[in-house]
């Protein structure tokens, strides 16, 4: 059994070579790395067992890895790295919106893949830890729960990343580069130019009692933005 500060890795790829490969490379002192071949195997491990990250192949004998990472997310914000064939940009842009943390082409460099799942354990460890309130809000981002003067607000995965930064950054004028570099940490290539404008247009819809009037995300024009306390 994993110790309380013992990491378990789902690791799902029907290639059993490769599939040894990034076990040999992640397996540590303080990592446990579990395989599996098929996504029903997958999910019931995940429905069954407490993960600190899967690494989910998209192509599998039984199914997909991209659905897998939309059942998962109904029920789990363990964080997902998902393993794609280089230059499938459709694959990476549906692998994000169905809720994945990150995205590792193939082929991939093994030492890569462990600096990856590493720099993706130390960002979720911070989120699973922080909660933030005050006299309006109630935020709690490792149980999802999102609270404003007592009623639950629904969140999107990226809402939920930008709201992070933002709060636990209370006073503190964030540029643009940043937030993005945080909310889409595999890169900004394949995001839309507007995507952190929607993100944010969206936050301020859900928090904000005027949001064309907003008084807790503020603009802060020609530097960024800031989360003022309620």
């Amino acid at each position: 059994m994993a110790g309380a500060d013992m990491k378990r890795i789902l690791i799902l790829e029907d290639d059993e070579d490769l599939a040894e490969g990034i076990e040999m490379s992640l397996r540590d002192d303080d990592v446990e790395p579990v395989r599996c071949r098929l996504v029903a195997e997958a999910e019931k491990l995940v429905r069954e067992k407490d993960f600190d990250l899967l690494i989910l192949d998209i192509n599998l004998p039984d199914g997909s890895g991209l659905e897998l990472c939309r059942r998962v997310r109904i029920f789990s914000r363990v964080p997902v790295a998902l393993l794609t064939v280089k230059d499938m940009e459709t694959d990476i842009v549906r692998g994000l919106e169905c809720g994945a943390d990150d995205y590792i082409t193939k082929p991939f460099s093994l030492m890569v893949l462990r600096a990856r799942v590493r720099a993706l354990l130390r960002r979720t460890a911070g989120e699973k830890q922080a909660e933030y309130r005050d006299d309006v809000f109630r935020f709690s981002f490792d149980r999802m729960e999102f609270y404003k003067r007592g009623s639950a607000v629904e969140l999107s995965k990226t809402e939920q990343r930008i709201l992070y930064l933002l709060v636990s950054n209370a006073g503190r004028i964030l540029t643009r580069e940043r937030l993005m570099e945080w909310v889409w940490p595999e890169g900004t290539e394949y995001v839309e130019d507007n995507a952190l404008s929607v993100g944010i247009r969206r936050l301020r819809d859900k928090l904000e009692d005027v949001p064309s009037k907003p008084v807790y995300i503020r603009t802060v024009y020609g530097r960024g933005y800031v989360w003022e306390r309620g």
